[in-house]
């Protein structure tokens, strides 16, 4: 991994811009990793045009993962939601600035992806 982008997980690990709870949120979401103890849940608002105007995450993990939820949500926030639901691992991995990963790393890098779309997508968490 080029240090540049080394940089780049480790900052948004330590001060992540949008990690916290949103009081109105009209979607969200939370699983976990059960392999590395990861857990992300997410408020997501989404205004009546389709529009996401506002997104937090909390929880905790690896800096992987963390890091993944927050430049996450700093991409996904002003775009529709039918073109976030779109998003690809791709997508993630180039936001992370990572060619490859593991197979275990790669499940922490995508769990906000999954967060975020089983939010969109209204997805109930089974108790």
């Amino acid at each position: 991994m080029d240090d540049l982008y080394r940089e780049v997980i480790l900052e948004h690990y330590k001060n992540p811009v949008h990690k916290g709870e949103l009081d109105a949120h009209n979607h969200d979401f939370e699983d976990e990793n059960p392999l590395c103890g990861d857990f992300i849940h997410m408020d997501l608002q989404v205004d009546e045009n389709g529009i996401i105007r506002n997104a937090v995450f909390s929880g905790h993990g690896c800096a992987i993962s963390q890091a993944s939820a927050d430049l996450l949500l700093e991409s996904i926030i002003g775009k529709p939601v039918d073109e976030v639901q779109h998003m690809s691992t791709q997508d993630v991995l180039d936001l992370l600035g990572i060619d490859d990963l593991g197979p275990v790393r790669l499940k922490c890098a995508l769990l906000p992806l999954k967060v975020v779309k089983s939010a969109l997508y209204g997805i109930e968490k089974d108790e």
